[in-house]
């Protein structure tokens, strides 16, 4: 393994008397954040990623002048620290965290670490499904009302980066249940919940209600005065409420129940209402996001907008005209009356479900790829109703065979993306659509799942 040791001179702030060293672990976006905040606040910083560190990000601590290493985790110069900030992406289960442990040395997230440093109003999503979108609806609604706003955490630019050269009122961070497992004292203003299905269990043991117990940390030090939005649809979410009682004021949402605050749905339209006399009404069809997952994403977001006291017409107007996520339910292209969807970003099948569910035409579906131990009987229902035929791409296809051959006349193996592209096209007929959807993560063919969407993006506009 390669070693890059970059130790270079000191910063030119000096480290004031007791701030200590602050070490992080991971040189990606929050990483490369973390070490400038740091830096800013005359910490001692030093930065080790096990992996390798890409040349952007070499380039920026080099800007800063804060000492590095790549390639390995030297521990003499890591089990001194007075603190560490460690990617998300590093179970607990590292060998240097369990060091990090053993010796007593706090660690955390860089959410926690930064959030040290803003008086920022805190608007906090998570959710096993739906996060980014709700995230980035929630951001556009209040850019748009005028609000001072940044938008970080799995999403966009490191918030540590942003809290030392920026001056936002309000953060919206989606948050992670990885982050929330290395945040202890940071507070959300506004929490958001969308909903807890199964997903990363290979880091909680196997166990649901230890990824619940991670997702419930986002309403930990909440007060009266703090708001907790949930989705009171949710079997799972409400089974976690049963076991940790929120202190904020709690407005649930809900496209089966009426509610008296919150939202609801009733007779194809939304209803928020948070102030008696104060009543947000929108029909579902004036949404930028369509589908039933679309319509929770919208509520949680409403009322966040609703809690912030921002006007109806201006929620209304951004609520319409919001672009959604690249990779996510994406349009690409309308080719001989045949919609094509990239929705790429779907790793799970939770995320498929949805997908699914929110098509109103026949589908052909392009899945698969590096299949994380996946539960295909969720999908089978939808499958049966919508899916006329199955497009394969990834190296190893037993297991959707087996999971739809039942289901659906025709599945075939494609080995990239050109090739799904084209043989969803032959397999398809106006009035259709083709989706990509894989279920699975995408590391066998591309990349990344960006790298597999832009593929087919590319793919579909050659047909």
């Amino acid at each position: 393994m390669s070693t890059n040791h970059n130790i270079a001179q000191t910063s030119t702030q000096p480290v004031m008397a007791g701030q200590g060293r602050v070490v992080i672990l991971g040189a990606g976006e929050s990483g490369v954040g973390a070490a400038k905040l740091a830096q800013l606040k005359g910490f001692e910083v030093f930065v080790s990623d096990f992996g390798q560190i890409s040349d952007k990000y070499k380039a920026a601590l080099d800007q800063l002048g804060v000492p590095y290493e790549s390639g390995l985790h030297t521990e003499a110069l890591i089990l001194n620290a007075s603190e560490v900030i460690k990617s998300p992406g590093i179970p607990a289960t590292a060998p240097i965290i369990k060091k990090l442990k053993e010796k007593d040395i706090s660690v955390v997230s860089e959410i926690e670490f930064a959030g040290r440093y803003t008086n920022a109003k805190m608007i906090c999503i998570t959710g096993s499904n739906g996060k980014s979108t709700t995230s980035l609806l929630t951001y556009h609604i209040l850019k748009n009302a005028g609000l001072n706003v940044g938008l970080a955490g799995n999403i966009g630019h490191s918030f540590a980066a942003q809290v030392a050269t920026e001056n936002f009122d309000y953060y919206v961070l989606e948050i992670s249940s990885f982050m929330l497992d290395d945040m202890f004292d940071f507070k959300a203003d506004i929490a958001v919940l969308l909903n807890i299905t199964p997903d990363h269990l290979d880091r909680y043991d196997y166990k649901l209600e230890n990824y619940a117990a991670s997702k419930m940390r986002i309403i930990q030090n909440q007060t009266a005065s703090d708001v907790f939005i949930y989705c009171l649809d949710d079997a799972e979410s409400i089974k976690a409420l049963a076991h940790t009682k929120p202190l904020a004021t709690s407005y649930p949402f809900s496209i089966v129940t009426t509610v008296e605050q919150g939202a609801c749905l009733q007779e194809e339209n939304i209803h928020i209402l948070i102030e008696p006399n104060n009543e947000l009404t929108m029909s579902i069809s004036e949404l930028a996001l369509q589908g039933k997952h679309n319509i929770y994403n919208s509520m949680a977001s409403g009322i966040v907008a609703k809690v912030l006291e921002l006007r109806n017409e201006s929620i209304r107007e951004s609520m319409g005209n919001f672009k959604n996520i690249e990779h996510r339910l994406e349009h690409v292209a309308k080719i001989s009356g045949i919609d094509f969807i990239n929705d790429s970003k779907a790793t799970n099948v939770n995320s498929t479900w949805y997908a699914l569910e929110s098509m109103t035409s026949d589908v052909v579906l392009i899945m698969g790829g590096v299949d994380k131990g996946n539960d295909y009987n969720m999908l089978k229902d939808l499958v049966k109703s919508k899916v006329k035929a199955i497009v394969c791409l990834g190296k190893d296809n037993k297991r959707i065979h087996d999971a739809f051959e039942d289901d659906v006349e025709v599945i075939v193996n494609t080995f990239s993306a050109e090739e799904a592209a084209q043989i969803a096209f032959h397999l398809a007929k106006r009035g259709e659509a083709v989706l990509l959807s894989p279920a699975c993560a995408s590391f066998d063919l591309f990349k990344s799942y960006e790298d597999r969407g832009n593929q087919f993006k590319a793919a579909v506009r050659e047909l």
